[in-house]
Formats: structure tokens, sequence, C-alpha cells
């Protein structure tokens, strides 16, 4: 997500200056106007602005809030735009502010497609005041940017969306392997399906790479998932709710890793509801 969104940067004129853990990964981004940093202090002393879309919280604590790194915060604002729990986020907050730089935290909903045309949706855990100052910014990775309060209060929501790409994805994978077994033409189920109060357009998008068992190329993959619902599952605990269904669906997805699908599209875990347990 990351590369997209710096190429979305560059494309509205802004200055990117850009650092990968996985240097390579950001060589494209040279054609582009982009300057390279080599390190994180490189990228942090040189900018007034640091994005951040890593992929968990101890990736954030290694490039953000290493000993080198603190040191250069001081007067820089942090937007976090990764997927991590609420209390991960608060925790930067605190750390970032201590060093005396600002932040906030801007989750996304959308995917790689979604990143390359400018339409994610933005969640923002800010003050009024940091959404006004960054808002021409942030509408660059999506047209609307909603203000959803305090830090933590975006993460949440961001988690609460990701649940349901769980929950959804693994409820149709064993609609349709049910289908499948019993012989039941897919095109009938679905065109019942589509036209019933029950359908939504996830659907459609994980049908053909279930059916023709191609999880290749993905936007998401499935460790991140994963991820996801760990985090997901810890915040739902803070907050006393229960979540026996969803514990239901990481056994489906830790099974689909097993299984050798990690680095697959997050629609594999079908793979591992058509196996033996």
């Amino acid at each position: 997500m990351g590369l997209p969104m710096a190429k979305r940067l560059l494309t509205q004129d802004y200055p990117v200056l850009a650092y990968n853990r996985t240097q390579e990964k950001s060589e494209s981004l040279k054609t582009s106007g982009a300057r390279i940093a080599q390190s994180p202090v490189e990228a942090i002393r040189d900018a007034d602005c640091v994005v951040l879309m890593l992929a968990h919280f101890p990736a954030i604590r290694e490039v953000l809030l290493s000993e080198e790194t603190r040191s250069q915060l001081s007067g820089r604002t942090v937007i976090q735009m990764g997927t991590i729990g609420p209390s991960e986020s608060r925790q930067v907050e605190q750390e970032v502010k201590a060093a005396g730089g600002d932040y906030f935290e801007a989750p996304v909903l959308g995917s790689i497609p979604q990143a390359q045309e400018g339409s994610l949706i933005v969640m923002v855990g800010a003050s009024s005041k940091q959404f006004q100052e960054w808002s021409e910014l942030l509408k660059c990775f999506g047209p609307h940017p909603v203000l959803i309060g305090q830090v933590g209060k975006a993460a949440t929501l961001k988690l609460a969306l990701n649940q349901l790409i769980a929950s959804l994805t693994a409820s149709f994978a064993l609609s349709l392997g049910m289908v499948q077994r019993e012989e039941i033409p897919v095109e009938t189920f679905m065109r019942i399906l589509r036209g019933s109060a029950l359908y939504t357009p996830t659907f459609d998008k994980k049908l053909s790479r279930m059916v023709k068992r191609d999880y290749e190329n993905p936007n998401f993959p499935a460790r991140h998932l994963l991820k996801d619902v760990d985090l997901i599952l810890a915040t739902a605990a803070q907050l006393e709710l229960d979540t026996s269904s969803l514990m239901g669906i990481r056994v489906v997805l830790e099974k689909a890793l097993r299984q050798g699908w990690a680095d697959a599209d997050y629609s594999a875990l079908f793979e591992a509801v058509l196996s033996d347990p």
C-alpha cells in the first residue's frame, strides 16, 4: 500500500522522500521523482511530515521509535495510516509527543487499486485542528477524509470494518463449499444470492478466485488478515465483547497459513474450508 500511496503524493506535486525496510521495494519510486532515504533517520530528519504505512506495531517501533529516530521527531507531524490496535496507536502518540513531535492516525479502507486511484476511505483519529491542517494532504489518498474522534477511535473503526472482511469472506467460503459439494450450479446459487437481502459485493469480488482456486497477486494477503483478526480479538476483549464467532474464523485462517497460503490472497481461506480438519 505504501508504494501506490507515495506515487499518489507525487502526482499531486508533493515532494516525497521514501524509506522502505526492504530497500529494493522503493526503487521504482525513483523514476516517479521521489528521493530514496537510506535509513529511517534520514527520512525523518529531512521531512516535516512523516506518513507511516507499515505492516504492524513492531515495525512502527523499529522504524519510528528507535533511540536514533526518536531524536529526529521534534517538530515533525507523524500520520500513522496502517492497521494497528487503538491501544498501540495511543502508545505511539504518547511516545511521539514525548519526543517533541505531533501525531494522529488515519487508517484507510480499500486496497491497492483504490490507493492508485486516490479513492481510499480515510478515517481520521485526530483533533479538529490537526484534521483541518492536514485535510488537503489526506485528500490525495481519498476524496472525503472523515474525522472519527480522538486517537484510537479511527483505529477501532478500522478494525470493526476489517472484522467484516474476515467474517463475510469466511461465511461465503463455507456456503460456496456446501453448494459445490452438493453439485448445485454456482451460478444458480449466485443468482438467488444476488437477488436477496443477504448479498454484498464482496461475494462477487471473491467468487472468481475461489471457483478458480487462484489466489496469486494479492492486494491483501492472508497473513495480514490473521494479524488483523488478532488485533480485533484483543480490542473486542478489552471492550468486554463476546468473540466466539471470530475465534472460529481465526482457526480457519491459521489453518490456511499452515497450508502455505500466508502470502496468497486472503480468499485462500477457502482452501482451509474445503480440506479436512
